[in-house]
């Protein structure tokens, strides 16, 4: 991650680091079996500004290649941590927000991977309405976990065997279970979803 450039002073990686060290709730990421490079992404705010969700990068930085050849070179696993919210009340009095549940996180992981992904049969001007197409079918998929789709697999989540929706597409696969106080995602390509474990980030600067 770039550490370099500066806004008003402050490092790019602590900029983002703040957007995480804010939220009310803990992050998740690969466990201590997963070696490689660890980096943090972006999180999602309310209207208020609170933080809602958020995701951590394992492996190499996916990018957005139309060359097929070399997008599957690519192995990476981006983990989704959702705060498990019911319907409430934003801060500021102003509106609603919505319940948070295993399909929101299923819904972000799945529109994770597709901004990821751009097929080599398409050129750039035809992929924003690909992109929509395939955001909109992400969104059913997820509000459908015990539809066809999804099978189910078990991974540890803290060292503690859990259950996940999972499902594979020519881009890469998505899962999504939950946690202690937390919805779980994940997205990736190149890396075998089978053997992946989740634990809670203690040290973010692992990742910044």
């Amino acid at each position: 991650m770039e550490t370099t450039s500066r806004v008003e002073g402050v490092p790019a990686a602590r900029r983002t680091a703040e957007g995480y060290l804010r939220a009310s709730f803990a992050w998740y990421g690969l466990d201590e079996a997963f070696t490689g490079p660890r980096w943090l992404m972006q999180v999602g705010t309310a209207a208020d500004g609170s933080v809602q969700h958020g995701s951590t990068g394992h492996g190499d930085t996916p990018s957005i290649k139309s060359d097929a050849s070399a997008a599957e070179k690519e192995r990476f696993a981006v983990v989704v941590t959702v705060a498990a919210s019911p319907v409430r009340r934003t801060g500021d009095g102003t509106g609603v927000l919505d319940a948070t549940t295993v399909s929101s996180a299923a819904w972000l992981a799945g529109s994770g991977l597709l901004v990821h992904t751009w097929p080599a049969s398409l050129d750039h001007g035809m992929r924003d309405n690909w992109l929509d197409q395939q955001t909109e079918t992400a969104f059913e998929l997820a509000d459908d976990l015990d539809g066809p789709e999804w099978s189910t697999l078990s991974l540890p989540v803290d060292g503690v065997p859990m259950p996940f929706h999972y499902r594979e597409s020519e881009f890469g696969w998505v899962l999504a279970g939950s946690a202690a106080g937390v919805h779980l995602g994940a997205y990736g390509r190149g890396m075998s979803a089978y053997g992946l474990g989740f634990s809670q980030i203690k040290d973010l600067e692992r990742y910044a």
